[in-house]
């Protein structure tokens, strides 16, 4: 359609696919997640844990989780391994490589544009290096990982 139509025919993409979603979205319901297969299979399955293993197996996974979690956290978005010298944004609370965060912001610095938050979802599209703040609570989380 969209290739029939002359440029100023053109509709808005960006609000025919939210109306769809939209559409979409309300004919979900948490009654449709009750009689999914796969979440009832899902749940089964956790019953059959509990009885098994008892509720002291279900806690070491949730702590497992935990840890794989916070493992995460510690690995900067930029460069995707485990951050040495971590910075906090203090606009939107994301935190990255010292080095690669700084670097990111003098080359676009040069090029006479704006930074944006390379944490994926995040809205924040101009980072400043007046904005970050070392992150010491980080920085002790990672240290005392790698202790143990």
């Amino acid at each position: 359609q969209i290739k029939r139509e002359k440029p100023e025919n053109i509709p808005d993409l960006k609000y025919l696919v939210k109306e769809k979603f939209t559409a979409l979205e309300s004919k979900n319901s948490d009654s449709d997640l009750q009689r999914n297969e796969k979440y009832i299979y899902f749940k089964d399955q956790l019953k059959e844990m509990r009885k098994q293993y008892g509720n002291e197996a279900i806690e070491q996974i949730d702590e497992d989780i935990a840890v794989t979690q916070s493992q995460m956290n510690f690995i900067c978005p930029i460069t995707q391994v485990e951050m040495k010298r971590p910075v906090r944004n203090k606009v939107c609370g994301h935190s990255y490589e010292e080095d690669a965060i700084l670097k990111i912001i003098q080359t676009r610095k040069q090029q006479k544009k704006k930074v944006r938050c390379p944490k994926i979802g995040c809205s924040h599209a101009d980072v400043k290096g007046s904005d970050l703040v070392p992150d010491e609570a980080l920085k002790r989380a990672i240290d005392s990982q790698k202790k143990q």
